[in-house]
């Protein structure tokens, strides 16, 4: 029997109480599964061999510190064999809306804006916690779940986070959004957090998949591909990419920018037509250089400007 950990309440689960359904997705270790328990819909997540267990109790120990409306949770665990439960997304991932099987949903700019926020919020959550701090080292769209039909942004997957105060040199993490020093395998702070958002800021506003190598050339094309973005939050993205982290905003400076910004982009709220294909987590057949349409940023722009000249006079 493992350990009941320490914060919000967290059940004992016996397997026999839950329904386990289809596969719906991997994370960074194991295999979620759509289930039942006591009458609602959950995901399950289950190791495939004894290797995952220390990612397993890495993860448990961590959801069941945490309680925020942008981070998915936790109801408990169960033995034999081990799983955790919890909360379950019935939009899939934000990395499935961006780039997953055909047809795609067409968002909105205030959606793109809407879910960096969110996303910013727990995070900035998770740094702010006491009496240690929490960095996720894993930020990515797929792991970032959506449910009121795409309207509220989940960060999931805590199988590499860590307490801040832990100095650590091995790169967890996936290459395409990870900072420099994590990816040079270098000591690192919460600032590597920063650095995946700026990343997951620029891939819903371009719709594109970032590069899995980390250098100048691969940025200097994400650098041309900003869309027109407003010059703040051009800014803020690129003030995120820095490679010195010192230089990098705190995430409670990015969750208050990006507050600041969502005046400008009303809308969030009106809900995503999902199909069917995003209940699970599975990557899309999009062919490469074949992009949809990411959010017109050019009518926005015009709108703030309209905005702020209402708001002068």
């Amino acid at each position: 029997m493992l350990e009941t950990p320490p914060g919000y309440p967290f059940e004992d689960i016996q397997r026999e109480d839950i329904e386990v359904g289809e596969v719906i997705g991997r994370g960074t270790f194991g295999v979620v599964y759509k289930a039942k328990w006591k009458g609602k819909d959950v995901a399950i997540k289950t190791i495939e061999s004894e290797d995952e267990r220390t990612a397993f109790i890495v993860e448990r120990r961590q959801l069941s510190r945490v309680n925020h409306p942008n981070i998915v949770k936790l109801y408990g665990s169960c033995d034999s064999p081990v799983g955790l439960v919890m909360e379950y997304a019935e939009g899939g991932s934000l990395y499935n809306v961006l780039h997953g099987a055909e047809p795609l949903a067409q968002y909105t700019a205030s959606h793109a804006m809407s879910w960096c926020l969110q996303c910013a919020k727990g995070v900035a959550y998770l740094h702010a916690m006491k009496p240690k701090a929490l960095i996720h080292r894993d930020l990515k769209p797929p792991n970032l779940l959506l449910v009121a039909c795409g309207t509220v942004l989940k960060i999931c997957d805590f199988g590499t986070a860590c307490d801040i105060q832990t100095h650590m040199t091995n790169n967890k993490g996936s290459a395409a959004w990870m900072a420099p020093e994590v990816f040079e395998g270098s000591n690192y702070s919460e600032k590597c957090d920063v650095f995946s958002w700026g990343i997951i800021l620029w891939e819903v506003i371009t719709r594109r998949k970032p590069f899995d190598e980390i250098g100048g050339s691969a940025f200097c094309i994400m650098w041309a591909v900003h869309r027109d973005v407003p010059p703040t939050l051009e800014s803020l993205m690129t003030r995120c990419w820095d490679k010195e982290p010192k230089q990098r905003p705190p995430m409670e400076e990015v969750k208050t920018t990006m507050s600041g910004l969502m005046k400008y982009f009303p809308g969030s709220e009106e809900p995503l037509q999902l199909p069917h294909q995003y209940s699970g987590n599975r990557s899309g057949s999009s062919s490469a250089g074949d992009y949809p349409p990411s959010p017109t940023w050019n009518n926005l722009v015009e709108q703030q400007s309209r905005t702020t000249r209402r708001t002068t006079q």
